[in-house]
C-alpha cells in the first residue's frame, strides 16, 4: 500500500487531506435534502412535512451513529470503519434513484445514508487529530470541522443546478458515485495510526509513551457515555451543542432554500448563499481552531453563540433584500460551526484525550437531536402558518441561552479526565 511506503511525522498531513475529502462528500450528502425539498414535491406529490421528517431521520442517525463510531474506530481501525461509512452512503443514495413511495425517501436518504454518513463525522476528525497530533490539535480541528460545513454549502449551488428543471436523481447519482469514489483513496492512503507506518504524532517528542488502546468495540461508547452522564460539563456540552445543531444544518442548512423562495429567491440563487456562508465559514472555523489554542474555549463559545442567535433573529428583519443577505451569508458563514474546536478542546479538557473523541461523538448525538427538531419542527411550522418567520426566531433565542449556558463550564478538568 502507498502509505507504508511513507515515513516520519509529515504523513499526518496526507491523513488530514484525505480526511478532509471524506467529510467533505458526507456533508454534501447530508445537505443534498435541502435542495430535494421542491422537486420532491414537485414529482412526487410529497407534502413538506414528509420530505423534513426523512431529513430529519437522517440528521438523527447521523448524530446517534458518531459515538459507535469512534468507538469503532478503537477497535476496528479507522479505515475499515471509514470504508463502511462511504459504501453505506453510496448504496443508499444510488438505491434512491428507484424509489417510489415516502418511506423509500425515509429508508434510502434517512436511516441508510444518516447511519453511514454517520461514520464520516466530526467525530472522525476527532479520532484522527487525536491520534496523529501531539501538537497543534485546535487548528487541525478546526480545519476538518470547515470541510464538514464546507461540503453542506459550497456544493449546493451546483446541486442546484442538476435540479433546475425539477430532477431530483442527478443529485442522488453525483453524490453517490462521489462517495463510491472514495473507497479505494481511503483504502491506499489512510493507515489506523502513525505506528502503522512506523512513526510518531505530528510533534511528540521521542520519549513520549503512545496513546493507550482501547478494543472493547462498541460497548466502549456505552461505559463512556455512562462516565460522562454523571459530569455536568458533559451535559453543558450535549445541551449546547443541541442548540448548535438546532440553529445551523437543521434549520438553516434544511430550509433556507425554501425560506429564499417563499420571498421570491430562485434556489440557484439561495444555493449560492449558502456557498458563500461555506466560503466564509471555512475562513471562521479555521480561525477558531487557532483561537482555541491560545484562548479560553468558554469565552469563544459566548461570543459565537450569541452572535449566531443575534443573525438569526434579525435575519427576518433585512427583507430579504441582496445588500442585507449578503451580510447575512458573510457574518453568519463566519460563524456557522465555529463552536466544534472550542467543544472538542473542552471534551479533551474534562475527559482526556482518549475518552474525548467518544464523549464528543455523544455531544455531537446532542447536536444532531437539536438539528432534526428543527428540520422538521421549522417544516411543520412553515405548514401549519404558511411562513418560517417564528421558526428562526425561536432558534435565535436558543442561540443566546447558549451563549451564557457555555460559560457555565469550569475552567479546570476533574481529577478523573487524566
Amino acid at each position: 500500500m502507498l502509505h507504508r511506503r511513507a515515513t516520519g511525522q509529515r504523513y499526518a498531513f496526507i491523513v488530514i487531506a484525505v480526511t478532509f475529502l471524506a467529510l467533505l462528500v458526507a456533508a454534501a450528502l447530508r445537505s443534498a435534502p435541502s435542495v430535494l425539498i421542491l422537486p420532491l414535491e414537485a414529482h412526487f406529490g410529497w407534502d413538506r412535512a414528509t420530505i423534513s421528517f426523512a431529513a430529519a431521520v437522517g440528521i438523527f442517525l447521523y448524530g446517534l451513529t458518531g459515538p459507535f463510531a469512534a468507538a469503532l474506530m478503537q477497535s476496528i481501525g479507522i479505515r475499515r470503519t471509514m470504508i463502511g461509512g462511504l459504501a453505506l452512503m453510496a448504496a443508499s443514495s444510488l438505491a434512491s434513484l428507484w424509489m417510489t413511495e415516502s418511506w423509500h425517501y425515509v429508508l434510502s436518504w434517512g436511516v441508510i445514508s444518516g447511519v453511514g454518513s454517520g461514520a464520516i463525522a466530526p467525530v472522525l476528525g476527532a479520532t484522527v487529530v487525536n491520534r496523529w497530533f501531539a501538537t497543534r490539535r485546535g487548528l487541525m480541528i478546526g480545519l476538518l470541522t470547515a470541510s464538514t460545513a464546507t461540503g453542506s454549502l459550497i456544493f449546493l449551488p451546483a446541486m442546484a443546478w442538476l435540479t433546475r428543471n425539477g430532477a431530483w436523481t442527478p443529485v442522488a447519482l453525483a453524490v453517490g458515485l462521489a462517495a463510491a469514489t472514495l473507497i479505494p483513496v481511503v483504502w491506499l492512503l489512510m493507515p489506523d495510526g502513525p505506528a502503522a507506518i512506523g512513526a510518531r504524532r505530528y510533534g511528540e517528542s521521542p520519549d513520549a509513551l503512545p496513546p493507550a488502546e482501547n478494543r472493547r468495540g462498541a460497548m466502549l461508547a456505552i461505559t463512556t457515555l455512562a462516565e460522562g452522564m454523571r459530569s455536568p460539563a458533559f451535559w453543558l456540552l450535549f445541551g449546547t451543542f443541541f442548540v448548535c445543531g438546532l440553529t445551523t444544518n437543521g434549520l438553516v442548512g434544511t430550509h433556507l432554500i425554501a425560506y429564499c423562495g417563499d420571498n421570491g429567491i430562485s434556489p440557484v440563487q439561495a444555493a449560492g448563499l449558502l456557498s458563500l456562508m461555506g466560503l466564509f465559514d471555512l475562513i471562521g472555523t479555521t480561525a477558531s481552531g487557532w483561537l482555541t489554542d491560545r484562548y479560553d474555549p468558554r469565552k469563544l463559545l459566548f461570543v459565537y453563540y450569541a452572535l449566531r442567535g443575534l443573525s438569526l433573529m434579525a435575519l427576518p428583519a433585512i427583507d430579504f433584500q441582496p445588500t442585507g443577505l449578503l451580510l447575512f451569508a458573510v457574518f453568519y458563514g463566519l460563524d456557522w460551526i465555529a463552536t466544534v474546536p472550542p467543544t472538542m478542546a473542552l471534551a479533551n479538557r474534562h475527559f482526556g484525550e482518549a475518552k474525548a473523541p467518544i464523549i464528543f461523538g455523544w455531544v455531537m448525538t446532542g447536536h444532531q437531536i437539536g438539528a432534526a427538531v428543527a428540520a422538521f419542527g421549522a417544516g411543520l411550522i412553515r405548514e401549519q402558518t404558511g411562513s418560517y418567520l417564528l421558526a428562526f426566531v425561536i432558534a435565535g433565542a436558543f442561540g443566546v441561552l447558549a451563549a451564557f449556558a457555555a460559560m457555565g463550564l469550569g475552567r479546570r478538568a476533574p481529577a478523573f479526565a487524566h
